[in-house]
């Protein structure tokens, strides 16, 4: 049992040690959670842009601007 407590104890750095090592593990929960939150939305958008771009009126044929656009550019 005093095996365990030194070990808690950490040679007496134990203050220093545990608070870092909880600051460490939720900083690394906070990243995975906003990665994830991250890819979720961005997912939700290209899906939204590969949705539009399917439909009709939201097409482009061969990326060429439509009549009366300027062509990217080119200042007018």
């Amino acid at each position: 049992m005093d095996k365990i407590a030194e070990f808690f104890a950490m040679g007496g750095y134990a203050a220093y040690v545990w608070p870092a090592l909880i600051l460490t593990a939720a900083v690394m929960v906070g990243l995975a959670w906003h990665a994830s939150r991250s890819l979720r939305r961005e997912e939700a958008a290209a899906a939204a842009l590969e949705q539009r771009s399917a439909s009709p009126e939201g097409a482009v044929e061969d990326g060429e601007p439509e009549e009366g656009e300027p062509e990217a550019g080119i200042a007018t």
